[in-house]
C-alpha cells in the first residue's frame, strides 16, 4: 500500500519574514540589458523563481533568455540564507558558467545589497576569470522588482554589467 502524499503548503520559517516580498516568480517586464567591455552589449529576459519549503532556507532559480533568439543564456539557481535576528543575508549560487559563488550582504527595508563574499570555478572555465560580483534587488513603490549586478574579472575593475526589471507573476 502507497503513503498518501500530504500536499499542503508549508508556513513560511519565521526567519525568513523579512524577505517574503521576494517570494513567487517574476518575469522580466521588457528586456533587460548586458554590456562589458570584453562582450558585445546585449538584451535578454528573465524569470526569477523563489520559494521554500519551510526551512529558514529560500530556494531560488534564474533563467535568462536572448531577447530576439530567444536562446537560454544564464542560469543560476541557489539558497537565500538570512542570520536569524539580523539583517545579514547570504545568498550561495551556481551558475551554469561553472562559477560557484557566496554572496553576503544587508537587507534594508525592501532593498538587498549583496557582494562576493567567496568565489569557485571548474578547472576549464574560460579567462577571463570573474574576481567579483556585487548584487543590488530592489522592490520599486510601483511593485516592480529592480535588478543591478556588476562584475569585475582579472582584467576589468568592479562596472555595471546587468540592468532589468521585473514584474510578479500572477
Amino acid at each position: 500500500m502507497a503513503c498518501p502524499v500530504m500536499h499542503t503548503a508549508a508556513e513560511l520559517n519565521p526567519a525568513l519574514l523579512p524577505l517574503d516580498w521576494l517570494l513567487g516568480t517574476w518575469q522580466s517586464d521588457e528586456p533587460g540589458e548586458g554590456c562589458f567591455p570584453t562582450i558585445s552589449p546585449f538584451r535578454y529576459t528573465e524569470t526569477l523563481h523563489f520559494s521554500h519549503v519551510g526551512q529558514p532556507v529560500i530556494n531560488f532559480m534564474f533563467n535568462a533568455f536572448h531577447a530576439e533568439s530567444k536562446k537560454p543564456l544564464h542560469r543560476e539557481c541557489g539558497f537565500i540564507r538570512m542570520q536569524p535576528g539580523t539583517n545579514k543575508v547570504a545568498f550561495i549560487i551556481a551558475q551554469n558558467s561553472g562559477l560557484v559563488e557566496v554572496e553576503e550582504g544587508e537587507l534594508t527595508g525592501q532593498q538587498l545589497n549583496l557582494q562576493t563574499h567567496a568565489l569557485a570555478r571548474i578547472s576549464f572555465a574560460k579567462e577571463p576569470y570573474v574576481q567579483q560580483i556585487t548584487r543590488v534587488f530592489q522592490l520599486r513603490p510601483d511593485g516592480r522588482l529592480e535588478q543591478t549586478v556588476s562584475m569585475a574579472t582579472d582584467n576589468q575593475p568592479l562596472m555595471q554589467h546587468l540592468h532589468i526589471t521585473y514584474r510578479r507573476s500572477p
